[in-house]
């Protein structure tokens, strides 16, 4: 049975809005035949926010018990997801009701490892700005979201905090970026650099807007720069070495490309 995976990095300081985006993931509905987990994975050398998933039923939480970062803390989270689709959602974040049943059929209708649904920000008095999307909506070709970044000194159209992806084409391409902000636009250069995504006509999240957001953080914002350069490098590699994906059906349900086994790490490896 297909699995759709939502991945959520937590960290405590940053959870006051975290019942919210709780609720949220309680309403989702999937298509028929499908299932929905709920992977959350909690920053910070002092975890204590498992006992908000105790009684989420498709939630799957644990701590790293040590301050890594978000990229990382999304990576730790992705290598215990089991779904087929991974769909971002940060802990203060808000999943409207329909948003997978929204884009899981993308997937299927179109040759696609991407997707995503507008986002209306969410304003700390509980209003909501609309923002019109710079792309147009419907399938959006490889390569054109990084053209128009390139265009508008290397800031991306689509907000990464929304975005639906194939599970093994983003492990294909490593993942979120350890960089200290900015991770998943240089993710997301990579992917979209070499395969097809879809924009969806409709609001499907609601990215909250409040002073102890990570992205208007005063300890890293001074770096923007380097990791989106990073980024566009990204894309020129990529571009260079040839990368590209087959058909989206060379990843369908699959499950051996995500089932692998590891035995405890050894301290000095034997010779060969």
């Amino acid at each position: 049975m297909p699995t759709v995976t939502i991945i959520t990095a937590a960290y405590a300081p940053s959870a006051a809005y975290l019942a919210e985006t709780i609720a949220s993931v309680r309403a989702q509905e999937v298509p028929e035949g499908w299932e929905l987990e709920w992977i959350v994975q909690e920053d910070g050398k002092d975890p204590s926010l498992g006992h908000h998933f105790a009684d989420v039923s498709c939630a799957r939480y644990k701590a790293n018990g040590v301050q890594l970062g978000i990229a990382a803390t999304r990576n730790l989270g992705l290598a215990r997801a089991t779904g087929d689709l991974v769909q971002v959602l940060d802990s203060d974040d808000v999943l409207l009701p329909g948003a997978l049943m929204a884009l899981i059929p993308r997937f299927q209708e179109h040759e696609i490892h991407w997707a995503v649904g507008q986002a209306d920000d969410l304003m700390p008095d509980g209003t909501r700005v609309e923002w019109e999307s710079a792309l147009p909506y419907g399938i959006v070709p490889a390569g054109s979201v990084n053209r128009w970044a390139e265009d508008h000194g290397g800031n991306w159209p689509t907000h990464c905090a929304g975005l639906m992806l194939r599970a093994v084409a983003l492990r294909a391409i490593g993942g979120w970026v350890g960089l200290p902000g900015d991770e998943d636009i240089a993710m997301f250069a990579a992917l979209s650099e070499i395969t097809e995504g879809y924009n969806l006509d409709g609001v499907t999240w609601l990215y909250r807007q409040h002073p102890n957001q990570v992205t208007r953080s005063s300890a890293t914002r001074h770096l923007s720069e380097n990791s989106r350069r990073l980024a566009l490098q990204r894309v020129k590699a990529v571009k260079a070495a040839g990368l590209q994906f087959q058909s989206k059906h060379q990843f369908d349900l699959d499950h051996d490309l995500h089932n692998v086994t590891v035995g405890p790490a050894v301290k000095e490896p034997k010779s060969i």
